[in-house]
């Protein structure tokens, strides 16, 4: 198994990845934890809009709309199966 450390806007859609850290400007990291985003959090990346942005990421049960440029801001690690 290999980790990755990438960002949440490069996900595919249906990746799983745990969010390492939120390290976008305070004002983003703010409305991000107000919708519950957290460090050590499961995500799921499932939806992009046909032009590209925004992305739906899904956690705890929730499916969230965040634009890329904030999605840019948040640190994940996926775990992909190694050849």
């Amino acid at each position: 198994m290999v980790s990755n450390i990438s960002t949440l806007n490069d996900l595919k859609i249906g990746e799983r990845a745990q969010v390492v850290s939120l390290d976008a400007d305070d004002s983003i990291n703010q409305r991000l934890m107000v919708m519950g985003l957290l460090p050590e959090m499961s995500v799921t990346m499932v939806q992009v809009a046909p032009l590209g942005d925004p992305i739906a990421i899904e956690f705890e049960g929730r499916r969230v709309s965040l634009r890329r440029a904030e999605a840019a801001g948040v640190v994940v690690e996926s775990k992909k199966q190694s050849s």
